[in-house]
C-alpha cells in the first residue's frame, strides 16, 4: 500500500509521526534515515517526512539521507533538524539560535502554503531545538514565524517541499494532525486508508510469504501481544503452528492457568508447556545487573524454543508478540535514538539463532495491537489484560533474584492486583504491578521491632507504553493494598507508591 514514509534522525517523536498519520488512517512506515534509497524507494513512497534528531546537520558524522532522495521527485516534509537539513541542503544556512525555543510557541503564518490551509494565521506549537534555518536559498520562502525564530517554517512548492521548525507531532501543537493531514492528503495526494483490517489482510500475507510452507514456533506468554500475534499467525498457516509456553518460574499467580486454559480454548491453540523454572533461576542467581538479566532470559528462552523446534518437522521460524514500543527502547533500529533497555525479545536475543524471526506486530503500538485483536475477535478478557514483560518478575525484584524474593513480589503483586479489581480500578489503569525494593527498613509489628523488606507498588495510565502518567488511585485503594501485604506477605513491612512519569522513569523499575 502507498504509503508517507518516514526518516528517523533519532527524535524520540518520530513514533508519534507514525501515530499521528495512522490515526488518520494514511498508512506511515519508519526507517532508518541512512537507507539506502532503493529499500526506501520499494516502499512505494507518495512523500518523505524527515524526522527531529539531536544532532547539528553542520557537525562531521551528523545523519543525512541518501542523496538520491532528493532527486526522487517526491514531496518532502522537515521537521526541526529535518527542516535544518532541508535548507542546508538546498544551500541555506543552517545556525545557533541566538536564543533557543524549548516548550510552547506562537506561530504566526505570514504566507498561504499548502500545509496550512484551513489554520488560523496564529496557533500555538511545540518547540524543541537549539539551531535554527538562519537563511534560505534555491527556491525556499519563508512562511511563518515565531517570536524567537523568523524563519518558523518554509516552503518551496515547485519542489512540494516543506520544513516546520516546530513539532505538529506532538499533542502541545494547534492543529498538528492538520499540518500533517495537509501534507500527505493534499501535497502527496494519498486517498488510500490504512485500517486494522487492512493491516490484518498485509501481515497474513507477509506471514504465509515470510514462512512458505514450512511450521513455525510461537512464544507464547499469555499477555496481549504473544496471544494476538498467534492468533494472527493461525490465521496465515494454520495447523503449522506449535505455541510453546515456558513456565519459567517468574510468572505472576494465575498465569499458567490463564494461557493453558482460557488462551487454549478461546484461540483454539496448540499449546505445549515446558517447564523451567529451576533453570531460569539457577541462571539468574547472583545476578543484579537488570540488563545482564533480560540477556541471560532472552539465551534461555531461545535455547529453550530451538530445543522444541528440533522435536517438530519443517520448523524453522519463531514467532514473537515483539512491538514497536520494544524495538524503540532497545536497540536504534530505526535511528540514532538512545538505546534505553534491552528487552528479552529484542536486544535481549542472542547473536546467533537457528531460528528465523517472524514478527508480524513489530510495527504497532499496544493499542493498535489490541484494536487488532478485537478486529479478529480475540474476548476482550485476553486483549484487556495489564501488560507482563517477558523477563517476568525477575525485572520486579531489584538486585539479585531468588526464590524467597520471586514469592513475596508474586504474592504482593496478587494482592494489589485483587484490591484493583475489587475496587472497580483494574479497567482504569493501563498497568499495575508490585515491585520489590533492595531495601530494608525498621518496622514495629507486634509490639516488636522488625527489619523487613519495602515493596513499592506501581500504576499507570498510558495509551501504548511508550509516555506514562502515574494513575491518581484513591487513598482508600492505597490504603487496602498496603494494610493487605504488610498483614499476608511475610517478610514486608512497608509499602510505597511510584508517583513518577514515563519520562523521565520507564514503567518497569528495571
Amino acid at each position: 500500500m502507498p504509503s508517507i514514509v518516514i526518516l528517523d534522525f533519532g527524535s524520540q517523536y518520530t513514533f508519534l509521526i507514525a501515530r499521528a498519520l495512522r490515526e488518520l488512517q494514511i498508512p506511515a512506515d519508519i526507517v532508518p534515515a541512512t537507507a539506502p534509497s532503493e529499500k526506501i524507494l520499494a516502499l512505494a513512497p507518495r512523500g518523505l517526512v524527515f524526522s527531529g534528531g539531536p544532532d547539528s546537520v553542520g557537525r562531521r558524522g551528523a545523519p543525512k539521507p541518501d542523496p538520491a532522495l532528493f532527486q526522487s521527485g517526491l514531496p518532502i516534509l522537515g521537521i526541526c533538524y529535518g527542516m535544518q537539513l532541508l535548507a542546508s541542503h538546498t544551500g541555506g544556512k543552517v545556525a545557533p539560535a541566538p536564543r533557543r525555543e524549548y516548550g510552547s510557541a506562537e506561530v504566526e503564518i505570514s504566507t498561504p502554503c499548502p500545509i496550512f490551509k484551513g489554520l488560523p494565521s496564529r496557533f500555538k506549537a511545540w518547540m524543541s531545538h537549539g539551531d535554527e534555518v538562519a537563511g534560505l536559498s534555491n527556491g525556499f520562502k519563508a512562511v511563518a514565524k515565531t517570536a524567537a525564530v523568523p524563519l518558523a517554517a518554509m516552503s518551496d512548492q515547485t519542489k512540494s517541499w516543506y520544513g516546520v521548525q516546530f513539532h505538529p507531532e506532538v499533542a502541545h501543537t494547534e492543529f498538528g494532525s492538520k499540518i500533517l493531514e495537509n501534507f500527505a492528503r493534499g501535497v502527496c495526494k494519498i486517498s488510500e486508508r490504512w485500517t486494522m483490517a487492512s493491516v490484518m489482510e498485509s501481515q497474513i500475507a507477509a506471514v504465509r510469504a515470510r514462512v512458505g510452507r514450512g511450521s513455525v514456533v510461537c512464544a507464547l506468554s499469555g499477555g496481549v501481544d504473544s496471544a494476538v500475534a498467534a492468533a494472527l499467525i493461525q490465521r496465515a498457516i494454520g495447523e503449522r503452528l506449535f505455541c510453546i509456553f515456558v513456565d519459567t518460574g517468574l510468572l505472576r499467580e494465575g498465569d499458567r492457568d490463564r494461557v493453558e486454559t482460557l488462551l487454549g480454548r478461546s484461540l483454539g491453540l496448540k499449546i505445549k508447556t515446558v517447564e523451567a523454572g529451576a533453570l531460569f533461576l539457577r541462571r539468574l542467581r547472583g545476578v543484579a545487573d537488570p540488563e545482564r538479566k533480560r540477556k541471560i532470559i532472552g539465551k534461555t528462552f531461545i535455547e529453550f524454543f530451538e530445543k522444541e523446534a528440533k522435536r517438530l518437522r519443517g520448523v524453522a521460524f519463531l514467532a514473537q508478540g515483539t512491538l514497536y514500543p520494544d524495538v524503540i527502547e532497545s536497540v536504534s533500529v530505526h535511528g540514532p535514538s538512545a538505546s534505553i533497555k534491552s528487552h528479552h525479545n529484542v536486544g535481549g536475543l542472542p547473536k546467533a539463532m537457528k531460528l528465523k524471526l517472524v514478527e508480524p506486530l513489530r510495527a504497532l503500538f499496544k493499542d493498535e495491537v489490541r484494536t487488532l485483536g478485537r478486529e479478529m475477535g480475540i474476548p476482550s478478557e485476553i486483549l484487556d489484560a495489564h501488560p507482563f514483560p517477558g523477563p517476568g518478575l525477575a525485572i520486579r525484584v531489584l538486585g539479585p533474584v531468588t526464590p524467597e524474593k520471586i514469592a513475596i513480589v508474586r504474592r504482593a503483586d496478587a494482592i494489589f492486583r485483587e484490591v484493583l479489581e475489587s475496587s472497580g480500578w483494574s479497567k482504569k489503569v493501563w498497568q499495575a504491578f508490585a515491585a520489590l525494593l533492595p531495601v530494608r527498613s525498621v518496622g514495629v509489628m507486634g509490639d516488636g521491632r522488625t527489619y523487613e523488606n519495602a515493596v513499592v507498588l506501581r500504576a499507570v495510565d498510558a495509551r501504548d507504553g511508550m509516555t506514562a502518567d502515574w494513575s491518581r488511585l484513591p487513598h482508600e485503594v492505597l490504603q487496602a493494598a498496603a494494610a493487605r501485604i504488610i498483614s499476608e506477605v511475610r517478610g514486608v513491612n512497608r509499602v510505597a507508591y511510584d508517583v513518577t512519569s514515563k519520562p523521565p522513569a520507564t514503567i518497569e523499575w528495571e
